[in-house]
């Protein structure tokens, strides 16, 4: 394996930079500050220190991958590295009544390493109007009085899933997104769970066992596998994981979207998420705090009249 690579998305030093070393990729932007001047200065300040703190990341991850592919459990020891804490602080509170491992919030937890070490340069009242590190489409946010994020998504085959947008005001510091189509194993049916909570590495691990949710047992459209048998030394181990889904009618598909909402609603009201927009075939539910939010549009969905799910937490 060759060691970090890190260079500029869009020509120069003043684009975003792209950090990648083995299955991690980043995306990395940092923008906003009272000239062009200081913001130039602050993003190449910024996107020094990410460089610096991504050399070792993927070692630090590897030195420990036994414990983080171990299923958590209140007796689980704490491991040792920056990020396989966040992985391990974002899975323990969802490990009280599900299988889970820290490697659940790996992606996220990536991404929440690199933009607090890129923020901690920065004093208060100093620090960028806006900075984001996407890995793979988990994303961690730093968001000043006014800033605003927009995320698109997006089924595995292109078609528009909707959009929706982080402001300011949000708690959301973290998104991530889950699925069938996603770069990891499913134990359900989802084609795509995205979710807002106040980290990424939370809203990773919450996405997952959200996505996993989204299931109809004994399907005869869907077609499993042992995990280990799609992917070598897989932290699932033998359990099974859906490797396609065939025709869904409309209530199958809600059906099942009902069961990922009901998962979704007990992470909402514990604090553990804010809001999961869900999708499935043609269907889609969202499950959030605000009744009438617009964070979330999904294109096609909830326009012509798919059920629109809402919770109310104090």
């Amino acid at each position: 394996m060759t060691g970090p690579f890190a260079h500029y998305l869009d020509g120069d030093r003043n684009g975003r930079l792209h950090l990648q070393h083995g299955p991690i990729d980043l995306v990395i932007g940092v923008d906003g500050a009272a000239s062009v001047v200081a913001e130039e200065a602050m993003r190449q300040d910024a996107f020094a220190v990410a460089v610096a703190r991504f050399q070792t990341v993927l070692d630090e991850l590897v030195s420990e991958l036994v414990l983080l592919r171990a299923p958590v459990t209140s007796q689980s020891p704490s491991p040792r590295g920056a990020v396989a804490r966040r992985m391990w602080a974002a899975t323990l509170p969802l490990a009280e009544t599900r299988f889970i491992t820290p490697m659940a919030a790996v992606a996220g937890a990536v991404a929440d390493e690199i933009l607090a070490a890129m923020m901690r340069i920065f004093p208060a009242g100093a620090r960028p109007y806006r900075a984001y590190v996407n890995n793979g489409g988990d994303i961690a946010l730093h968001l000043e009085a006014g800033a605003e994020f927009r995320v698109a998504i997006a089924r595995e085959d292109g078609v528009s899933l909707g959009a929706f947008a982080v402001n300011a005001g949000n708690p959301s510091r973290g998104i991530a997104t889950s699925g069938r189509g996603g770069r990891s194993l499913s134990m359900g049916i989802a084609d795509s769970v995205t979710v807002g909570a106040r980290t990424a590495a939370a809203a990773d691990a919450a996405a997952t066992l959200i996505a996993n949710a989204v299931d109809l047992p004994g399907h005869f459209s869907i077609s499993r596998a042992r995990a280990v048998d799609v992917i070598d030394n897989s932290d699932l181990g033998e359990r099974l994981v859906v490797r396609g889904c065939g025709p869904l009618d409309a209530e199958e598909a809600q059906r099942a979207l009902s069961a990922g909402a009901r998962e979704a609603e007990k992470f909402l009201a514990r604090g553990l998420i804010d809001r999961t927009a869900l999708f499935l075939k043609d269907q889609a539910r969202l499950v959030d705090h605000f009744p009438m939010s617009s964070i979330f549009s999904p294109a096609g969905y909830l326009a012509a009249g798919t059920p629109r799910e809402h919770s109310q937490h104090a």
